[in-house]
């Protein structure tokens, strides 16, 4: 079965549960128990356990960016549904702009957050700000999509697997690649790495 993260290391709840993980968990189950889909039957569909997709459910952890994919997947929607909206965006703005401090944020356990810098998740372009704390890794596991995707990294270095090729990128340094070649990425580095990354159409 596939193993994201150690479930081992799954943090526990212990006092305040994260705000972001509590919105992906609910969000889920919402769409879990709209689908008539168990937990059980979600468990078989993306190859996770039980035990970790209800840590998931109740904000006791957040999924890794491959667990959230599979996820996804199983319940016919892109990873995307799962930003959490912000609640000060004025309606006018809501379709043209995004202020800096009002974008949609997810959070993943692997250290990976990806913050949404399209005004809405319906153009067929999609643009996210990426930041890897040091160490953190989109999972063992390579992926795949539909569509293309293009980045460039801000700060810090970015290790990418695309298909059987392996690049070390560099602050500066950009890439693009079809989103159907299995990948996956890391940060190797001991500081913070940040990408802007376009994905279309907004299928990640």
């Amino acid at each position: 079965m596939l193993r994201p993260t150690n479930l081992d290391e799954v943090p526990v709840a212990s006092g305040k549960l994260d705000d972001d993980a509590v919105f992906v968990g609910s969000e889920i189950r919402s769409l879990r128990n709209a689908r008539d889909i168990t937990l059980h039957d979600l468990a078989t569909s993306t190859g996770l356990s039980i035990g970790y997709l209800s840590q998931i459910e109740r904000g006791i952890s957040s999924p890794a960016v491959d667990a959230l994919h599979a996820i996804s997947r199983a319940l016919g929607v892109t990873i995307s549904w799962f930003f959490k909206p912000s609640d000060e965006q004025s309606t006018i703005e809501r379709d043209i702009v995004v202020r800096a401090g009002q974008r949609r944020r997810l959070k993943f356990n692997s250290g990976i957050t990806d913050e949404l810098l399209s005004p809405n998740l319906d153009r067929q372009l999609e643009l996210l700000r990426c930041t890897f704390a040091p160490g953190a890794t989109s999972g063992d596991a390579a992926y795949s999509h539909r569509g293309e995707e293009t980045g460039i990294v801000i700060s810090g270095r970015l290790e990418v697997w695309v298909g059987d090729k392996h690049f070390m990128l560099e602050e500066g340094d950009s890439f693009a690649f079809e989103s159907h070649l299995p990948h996956r990425y890391r940060n190797p580095g001991r500081t913070k790495t940040v990408v802007i990354w376009a994905i279309t159409p907004p299928s990640y």
